[in-house]
């Protein structure tokens, strides 16, 4: 199989392809598309970066993290998800959630294994699965009331004697949902009986609105030790999206394998910026707390402007609702791009169980947030 030449642009970035090519026409167009907050990164992390710099910290970084790193993250992890590892063996520093997907992917796959993805899910998942010579295997999702679920039921049937992994994603991008503790506790069983390894990844875990609150599935499953492995970064949870830093935590041998992928490839984030990541960790988290009412301020607004909007639970995008239009959600996302200059995302993007629905970021806010509506609005109508 050639690998390269099953890899494609994620939907992001092939819609970012039509823009730039309208507004090299002329065009004045307005993004209600892509996940990256507008927030500024806490002024007290970039002063510890800035600090850093001054004091020479621009060395090569351990690879594996940096001590002072690696034990935040652990701090972090008992603090907030009642999770115990260990930063000596059990964490790792990289890239980004990107890289630590990709490491796992590479370190847990052999040609031909397949990894169960739910459909719909953020799409930048595929590629690295395939790059790491494993097939994605679909489990359909179900949407019923106005939120999706992952049912038991469609984990079963999607499952086969190859499927080494399970991605999860909660709060769960695109549509929104948090998993309650009932959910994870019944799909870390559905792991640990076909022997499957949970790839969780958490990078929203702050973004939750209302009574519904992040769990790790390993805090609702602990059985699932030996078969878990946490994602996470500080990219939205610190408005970091551009410092590149992500953490990794699980059992050591299977850290030791993405250890030595990361090793040949990026070899970790830049020490200062861990440095920054550490103090956002460990410092005080009243920005954590402001950023999070700041979005569920952006998504009320969303939901009192679309008519047919699914609520989302966590995370900062909202899915608008347009079946029954006779039209496919493509057709629809592009009508509304050409037509009335707003960037959305179509939910077939994220898999055959989006079709119908469109994803709206309110990431970004102020008069993004408002003109985009009023475009979306004028469109739908």
């Amino acid at each position: 199989m050639d690998r390269i030449a099953a890899l494609q642009p994620t939907a992001v970035n092939a819609i970012l392809a039509e823009v730039r090519a309208l507004q090299a026409q002329g065009r004045n167009l307005v993004s209600l598309m892509r996940g990256e907050p507008d927030l500024p990164t806490p002024a007290h992390i970039v002063e510890v970066c800035t600090r850093a710099l001054h004091n020479g910290r621009t060395g090569y970084p351990d690879n594996r993290g940096e001590k002072a790193f690696r034990e935040a993250v652990a701090l972090k992890l008992e603090r907030d998800n009642h999770l115990r590892f260990d930063p000596a063996t059990e964490i790792l520093a990289t890239s980004g959630a990107t890289f630590g997907i990709h490491a796992a992917l590479t370190a847990l796959l052999e040609e031909g294994d397949e990894v169960l993805v739910p459909d719909p899910v953020y799409d930048a998942y595929q590629s690295p699965i395939r790059l790491a010579g494993g097939t994605p295997r679909p489990v359909p999702a179900l949407l019923e009331g106005g939120r999706f679920s992952l049912p038991l039921d469609s984990l079963e049937h999607a499952w086969t004697s190859k499927a080494k992994v399970l991605i999860l994603n909660t709060p769960w991008n695109p549509v929104g949902t948090v998993f309650t503790a009932a959910e994870l506790e019944e799909i870390g069983g559905f792991c640990e009986r076909r022997n499957v390894t949970l790839i969780s990844d958490e990078i929203y875990e702050t973004i939750t609105y209302g009574e519904h609150r992040h769990i790790s599935p390993l805090a609702a499953c602990p059985s699932l030790r030996s078969r878990y492995l946490h994602i996470n970064s500080l990219s939205k949870t610190y408005s970091m999206t551009g410092w590149r830093v992500g953490y990794c935590a699980g059992p050591a041998a299977l850290i030791q394998r993405m250890f030595m992928v990361l090793a040949q490839s990026s070899r970790g984030p830049a020490t200062f910026v861990q440095d920054a990541a550490a103090a956002a960790l460990s410092g005080p988290q009243d920005c954590v707390a402001s950023m999070q009412r700041e979005y569920a301020g952006r998504r009320e607004m969303v939901l009192n402007s679309l008519d047919k909007a699914l609520a989302p639970e966590g995370g900062f995008f909202a899915m608008a609702d347009v079946r029954g239009r006779g039209e496919s959600s493509d057709a629809i996302r592009r009508r509304l791009l050409n037509d009335h200059g707003v960037v959305v995302v179509d939910g077939a993007a994220y898999g055959p169980g989006g079709e119908g629905t469109l994803r709206v970021s309110f990431a970004s806010g102020g008069e993004t947030l408002n003109e985009g509506l009023r475009c979306l609005r004028e469109g739908l109508r």
